[in-house]
């Protein structure tokens, strides 16, 4: 045996949940990946399953995302959705009835749509549960992540701020999945030396860290990426693979730039007069993407050929073959220096697998039908430790997956002013805690709220929508609201009387931003005085 093979998705999605708005557009990012990630990674599952092909892989789920697959009004949203698509879907089939070229596509799509409108339905809309069951039968490990993927260096100026993040995201995770994880994502896998002793006092086994976290390590780390650390806290650190990322996220050498692959940014939604949308469009006759996407990649001009399924499909097997070889190579070389299994850690956001890169699950399925012809074993990273698996001591450097390898991406002059209003944020909830930390009643539920309404503040989410210039004035209004909220609230939890109106925004606040709804105020509230 040659290596081990850790591949890790790190799955998440920011809390978005817009009851005000019967079709959220937002509420689509939900909607989407259930469709092209979520529900294929299971079919994934299931299919080597049901053949008996050894599947390990690690996969993170925090806490907004577990929230929204739980909600039951999203979950009705996203039904009503998957209905619509699949009506516009049919009606794709009678319009292209006869055209030698898309109407094999559109019948593609009609029957994906019916398949995962099944399976959703076999699982009776539980993907935590479905999930869960393959991590019970040890196929996939499981593992938590912070509160609200809060970028966690950005919290050291207010230490409890941090330390809650960690503590309440990992009691989130436990109060859905039923026990706790062994291991935990840092967001956007962002570490400082200053919090290694939360991670070991919270029992987090391990994490990892991009490549330079450990080749820059005190001391170095000389069998990095292919060997774990062990900082002073314990904690085991795994580094990810430079080469296993490049084959799969560098726009020019990755995989998912295959010309024959499924164009992302062609689709229906934009191509067809609105008229035959029949509704599936934003505000205002807005045009959004419907995920009925009819062509390839091509090349780089706006001259897309058709999207041949099954010659994606071949394509996604031989850049599977063509990974492991290349893994085979790395940790061959690395084997010869290492007294135990040398281990390539590749972890991606889960969403590139079928949102961004239609294949992705294809793929995945094809590296674990093909894995049993290289020495190379899969294994969870508990797994790896389990099994053998040597660390050196050391503590790791600060460090990101982000661009620059730094924290520029959420610290930077385009979110500068974000951070001043978490850090005041961050101490006048911690003094409120501290100062009266047995609030009942109204007052003590606009307490719980406001540290709700401080957790989804410090989401990295709205600070990497403002630096890569997407979805920029919503990223800010959500910011802005969160910040109102929390004002308001922590008002309200030291008010002597109480009004009508009072009671009405709490109530409306409580309603909208449900995340933790289910989390106990003793539990919300240690982890600021821990």
């Amino acid at each position: 045996m040659t290596g081990h093979l850790a591949i890790v998705l790190h799955t998440h999605l920011p809390f978005v949940r817009h009851p005000e708005h019967a079709r959220s557009l937002e509420e689509r990012w939900l909607h989407e990946a259930i469709l092209e990630c979520y529900l294929p990674l299971l079919g994934v599952l299931e299919r080597l399953e049901n053949d008996r092909v050894p599947v390990a892989f690690t996969m993170s789920l925090t806490p907004p995302l577990l929230a929204m697959w739980s909600d039951p009004l999203l979950k009705e949203r996203f039904e009503g959705h998957l209905a619509r698509l699949r009506s516009l879907a049919a009606r794709e089939e009678k319009r292209l009835w006869g055209n030698a070229e898309f109407a094999p596509i559109a019948h593609f799509y009609a029957n994906r749509l019916a398949e995962l409108e099944e399976r959703w339905r076999r699982i009776g809309g539980d993907l935590a549960g479905a999930f869960r069951r393959h991590w019970d039968e040890g196929r996939i490990e499981l593992i938590g992540c912070s509160a609200t993927h809060a970028y966690l260096p950005g919290l050291l100026p207010t230490f409890s701020g941090l330390a809650a993040q960690l503590e309440i995201g990992l009691a989130a995770f436990e109060r859905t999945m039923g026990r706790p994880p062994q291991g935990m994502w840092l967001p956007e896998c962002a570490f400082h030396p200053a919090f290694d002793h939360e991670l070991g006092k919270r029992g987090v086994r391990y994490t990892l860290v991009d490549t330079h976290g450990l080749t820059r390590a005190q001391p170095p780390v000389v069998a990095a990426p292919h060997r774990p650390a062990v900082s002073p806290s314990g904690c085991v650190f795994f580094a990810r693979d430079p080469e296993a990322s490049q084959a799969v996220w560098s726009r020019d050498a990755g995989y998912p730039g295959d010309p024959f692959y499924r164009d992302f940014y062609r689709d229906i939604g934009f191509d067809l007069p609105e008229s035959e949308l029949e509704g599936e469009t934003g505000p205002y006759g807005v045009r959004i993407s419907s995920g009925l996407k009819y062509h390839r990649i091509t090349g780089p001009t706006g001259d897309k050929a058709p999207y041949q399924p099954g010659v994606a499909l071949e394509r996604a097997w031989f850049h599977a073959n063509d990974f492991l070889q290349k893994r085979t190579e790395s940790l061959g070389r690395s084997a010869k220096a290492m007294q135990s299994p040398p281990v390539c850690v590749a972890p991606y956001d889960a969403e590139l697998f079928g949102h961004w890169w239609f294949e992705g699950p294809d793929f995945l399925e094809a590296l674990f039908r093909q894995l049993p012809k290289y020495p190379i074993q899969a294994v969870t990273l508990g797994q790896h430790l389990r099994e053998g698996g040597l660390v050196e001591a050391a503590m790791p450097e600060a460090s990101s997956w982000g661009e620059g390898g730094y924290g520029n991406v959420w610290v930077g002059p385009e979110t500068a002013w974000f951070w001043r209003h978490i850090h005041h944020a961050t101490r006048d909830v911690e003094t409120l805690v501290r100062s009266q930390p047995e609030r009942r009643g109204v007052h003590g539920d606009a307490l719980d709220q406001a540290i709700v309404e401080l957790l989804l503040l410090q989401s990295s989410d709205w600070p990497f929508i403002v630096k890569t210039n997407t979805t920029v004035q919503y990223a800010e209004a959500r910011f802005r609201a969160h910040h109102h909220r929390l004002s308001h609230l922590l008002h309200l939890a030291q008010k002597e009387t109480w009004e009508p109106a009072d009671d009405a925004f709490l109530a409306d606040v409580r309603n909208r931003d449900n995340f933790l709804g289910e989390m106990p105020s003793h539990r919300l509230r240690a982890a600021f005085t821990a």
